[in-house]
């Protein structure tokens, strides 16, 4: 074990981390946290709900608030065909309430290649992929592509490309922590490219990935310059202060007062900030997830940052 991993080993709030991405996979720790009486009220302060319905609730407060929405119909690990054409049904009957609903055009859609058959074929995956971007071209709305653990990373910057070839706004994921996103950055970030830059949620090797806190802090803003300079449209996905604050810095200084940029946070996480920066006329998007998927989601959004674990077990208190 290298001095770096010994040091972050000791480190309480890494520990707290990983244990919480271990327990993310762990289909006992899942059951028992699932039957908990207070589990299912409190998680619906940081998901919308198990059905379209309850996202649609959900954009519909939101967007009267003046936000703007990204859908995540929650499914990851699918292993079998019918499971991931489930997931592409959702989110194309998704893309028909949105239009219906008169909410295209605040909305997009975010989906997990893994929730459409990923594991199983690279190219049902694409083919999944592309239904779902035609139902949300064809409601007047958009797809972004989230980005999973580093094993995926090539594929589905793959995935994305082919997919801009017909639906070129198709949005694009890149965690800063992996120590391979500046390059990835410089790729990606050409006029008209759509990316969302977000710290990463899923604990991976040192040799790959920065683990310090302030190292993947430092990181982030390395691979926000990148995006800006190249004339991308950065999408900040971040509730860190310090990071909001130097990216409307960044922005002005680098491309100008009027360069186009999206701050994007999560659903339940800092709400009163999310209003905050689009009273100021800020452009602000609100992660939202929906599903009955929601146990391995929570986890990681807790082990993201401990500020999301303490906010999550004062709410347990609270309901008790």
């Amino acid at each position: 074990m290298s001095s770096e991993a010994r040091g972050l080993a000791g480190s309480p709030a890494v520990a707290l981390r990983h244990t919480l991405l271990w327990a993310s996979r762990r289909r006992q720790i899942k059951r028992v946290i699932s039957a908990a009486p207070v589990t299912r009220g409190v998680v619906r302060r940081f998901v919308a709900g198990e059905t379209i319905d309850d996202a649609l609730r959900v954009t519909r407060e939101l967007t009267s608030e003046g936000l703007l929405v990204s859908l995540d119909h929650l499914g990851e690990d699918t292993l079998d065909r019918a499971t991931a054409q489930a997931a592409v049904d959702a989110y194309r009957n998704l893309a028909r309430r949105l239009a219906a609903e008169g909410l295209a055009s605040r909305s997009e859609m975010s989906v997990k290649l893994s929730a459409v058959g990923q594991a199983l074929d690279h190219d049902m995956a694409l083919d999944n992929a592309r239904l779902i971007c035609e139902a949300a071209h064809s409601a007047g709305t958009s797809v972004t592509i989230d980005m999973e653990d580093h094993t995926t990373t090539d594929a589905t910057l793959r995935v994305v490309g082919l997919l801009r070839e017909d639906f070129p706004t198709t949005g694009a994921v890149l965690q800063a922590s992996l120590r391979r996103s500046e390059d990835d950055c410089r790729t990606l970030g050409v006029p008209g490219s759509r990316v969302r830059l977000c710290k990463g949620a899923y604990q991976e090797p040192p040799a790959l990935a920065w683990q310090r806190p302030d190292d993947i802090r430092a990181a982030y803003l390395r691979c926000l310059g990148l995006l800006i300079a190249g004339g991308a449209l950065p999408m900040a996905a971040t509730h860190d202060p310090k990071l909001i604050d130097a990216t409307g810095r960044m922005v002005a200084e680098i491309g100008g007062a009027a360069f186009p940029h999206e701050y994007q946070m999560l659903h339940g996480i800092r709400p009163d900030e999310q209003r905050r920066l689009a009273a100021r006329g800020e452009t602000v998007r609100v992660y939202v997830p929906f599903g009955v998927q929601w146990y391995g989601y929570l986890m990681r959004r807790m082990a993201e940052r401990p500020a999301n674990t303490a906010m999550f077990l004062r709410a347990l208190v609270s309901r008790n």
